[in-house]
């Protein structure tokens, strides 16, 4: 698939879903550069801006298999991974698979669970497989998570361990809708969910060929050194307790080279690199909590490393 092909399929993509999620065109395009990523998505913000509607237009924009699991102070990991159960006709266990076993998995509220279940996603984001009574299992491909969460309530919620948000390629919040995209809000859905009439716009093959096409997205040396200085940077600075993983590394440079290809180019400028960097890197940080009673974010943190460093200039476009 040439870039143009790619960008244009992309293209189909983010229309279907700005259907369902008015007045948020770069959101979208950021949720679909993840996707393309081979990534997974963290939605964090406050209840009724879209999350859930975001997660499903995606989902039936795709045309892939789709499962929802609420997550609950009770739920068990088996109930996300599935279980063995003995059969008494054949006298033999078998495998039930749980709601994880499919192209794309809505996490809702994934904080109101307890960290043990939440770990049962570890495997599954990483190593795409599932290991029930000590026998992995593959899970379909392709595989895409997107979690929501809540972030103002703190009653009934366990925060992700480190682990678990590292494993999220992005995290992004939605925000509060402009007046006119609300009114046509309102007024579109008087009848019907604009959700409930997405179409699917490509396959599962398409997908698999756009993920692999965004890996050919040309970066040169200087843009390899540009994302490894900022990551570096986020590991030194004073208000920091933990900078990002080496996977961080990765997740920036892949999410900047979907988002390449979402602009209709076959390389990676500084300024795709500078956009993503705040949703890549500032859920992977821990800011000390002398510095967080001062008011500091990992967000500004982020940015404040981009600020430290230099922003190569003529670089290369071509192999």
């Amino acid at each position: 698939m040439n870039p143009t092909e790619l960008a244009q399929t992309a293209q189909r993509i983010t229309d279907a879903v700005e259907t369902a999620i008015m007045g948020k065109k770069e959101t979208v395009e950021l949720a679909t550069a993840i996707l393309l990523a081979n990534g997974h998505l963290l939605i964090e913000d406050i209840p009724g801006v879209g999350k859930t509607t975001l997660a499903k237009a995606l989902a039936r924009a795709l045309g892939l298999s789709f499962k929802r699991i609420q997550f609950t102070p009770d739920l068990l990991p088996s109930d996300i991974t599935g279980s063995s159960i003995f059969n008494q006709k054949s006298g033999e266990f078998e495998v039930r698979p749980g709601p994880v076993f499919a192209n794309i998995v809505l996490a809702d509220e994934i904080n109101r669970t307890t960290p043990k279940t939440q770990s049962a996603l570890l495997e599954c984001m990483e190593e795409r497989q599932v290991t029930i009574d000590g026998v992995p299992h593959t899970l379909p491909a392709p595989f895409f998570v997107i979690a929501t969460q809540n972030n103002i309530e703190i009653t009934g919620t366990y925060p992700l361990p480190e682990a678990q948000l590292d494993r999220f390629m992005g995290r992004l919040t939605i925000g509060y809708p402009t007046r006119d995209a609300e009114k046509q809000i309102l007024v579109g859905q008087k009848h019907i969910k604009p959700v409930d009439s997405i179409n699917p716009v490509v396959t599962g093959a398409e997908i698999l060929a756009m993920q692999a096409a965004v890996r050919d997205i040309y970066v040169s040396e200087q843009l390899h050194d540009y994302v490894l200085d900022i990551v570096t940077a986020t590991r030194q600075l004073p208000a920091v307790s933990l900078g990002a993983s080496p996977r961080g590394s990765l997740s920036l440079l892949y999410a900047s080279q979907a988002w390449a290809a979402l602009q209709n180019r076959d390389y990676v400028k500084p300024d795709d690199v500078k956009l993503l960097a705040p949703i890549i890197l500032a859920h992977r940080l821990t800011v000390r909590p002398e510095q967080r009673v001062r008011g500091v974010t990992a967000l500004t943190c982020v940015r404040e490393a981009i600020d430290r460093c230099r922003v190569p200039d003529g670089i290369q476009t071509r192999r």
